[in-house]
């Protein structure tokens, strides 16, 4: 079997690749130097060229803030270009895992949100995002939507680092103490898309780890966990200040898992442990 992955040199497409060479599948990373998802001649000839069985469609443009003034250029990335790999995808029938998010939805409440629910976007990176699934799911039969939210890894950028880097510069540090969500390994994460990719159980999903928190929870956590001493202070997203309208709510309901034989994502704080003990051995 082989399978082309999308944003190799991001946290997730980096992780997937790594999953799939483990258990001995011919994993194709790319990256825009190898496939410009937003050309179709581009995308075209690489997945003809790669002859895949499907194509795990990690990269996205995600700096939700800067989306709100580059909305052209993040509309091409995360809806034209899950458009042009559907495209292809549909000409050789092949899957396709469409990677989305928590952004999708309006935000509100304390439920957690089901696959079914409706989508709502308060955000250009969420309006992109959300036209990139209805891309892939008005022109394939065969493929998974996976709405994630939160996620850390070891490859690229993450709240993760950026809290332990503050840390390392500042005595007190404001983090937002209004918004919850379900912080998300891309290691745990990538093993359940390679389960997935091997079935044809398709379908829209949602896939965090389990237990939710706060960003301020999370970030206590993450000191505590690295030993590091450091005054963090909540604050509402109000007072904190940001371009774009984050969701208040992000809890993923994450049944749909189980209910299709698929293993569910351990605790956060599991996850949080195992990444935090990668750092400091590397």
């Amino acid at each position: 079997m082989r399978i082309l992955v999308t944003g190799v040199k991001g946290q997730l497409g980096y992780d997937v690749v790594n999953e799939l060479t483990k258990r001995g599948i011919e994993a194709i990373g790319v990256d825009i130097e190898e496939m410009d998802i937003t050309d179709p001649v581009s995308v075209d000839k690489v997945i003809k060229d790669a002859a895949p069985d499907a194509v795990i469609h990690c990269a996205a443009y995600t700096a939700v803030d800067a989306a709100e003034e580059n909305e052209e250029l993040c509309r091409k990335v995360n809806a034209e270009g899950p458009q042009n790999i559907a495209n292809v995808c549909k000409e050789l029938d092949i899957k396709m895992v469409q990677i989305s998010t928590d952004y999708v939805f309006g935000g509100e409440g304390t439920h957690f949100w089901r696959p079914e629910d409706a989508c709502e976007p308060q955000s250009v990176y969420g309006r992109t995002k959300y036209d990139g699934e209805l891309a892939v799911r008005n022109t394939l039969e065969k493929y998974f939507i996976v709405r994630i939210a939160w996620v850390f890894g070891i490859n690229g950028k993450n709240f993760v680092k950026t809290m332990l880097n503050l840390a390392k510069t500042h005595d007190t540090i404001r983090v937002v103490n209004d918004q919850f969500g379900s912080p998300t390994y891309t290691y745990d994460l990538a093993r359940l898309l390679v389960d997935m990719v091997l079935t044809d159980k398709y379908g829209i999903y949602h896939a965090t780890n389990e237990g939710t928190c706060s960003w301020y929870e999370f970030a206590c956590a993450i000191f505590k966990e690295a030993g590091v001493n450091v005054n963090v202070l909540p604050v509402t997203t109000a007072e904190y200040g940001a371009k774009a309208k984050r969701p208040a709510n992000s809890r993923m309901d994450n049944n749909k898992l189980t209910e299709n034989g698929f293993e569910k994502l351990p605790a956060w704080q599991d996850a949080l442990a195992r990444y935090v003990a990668l750092l400091k051995e590397n």
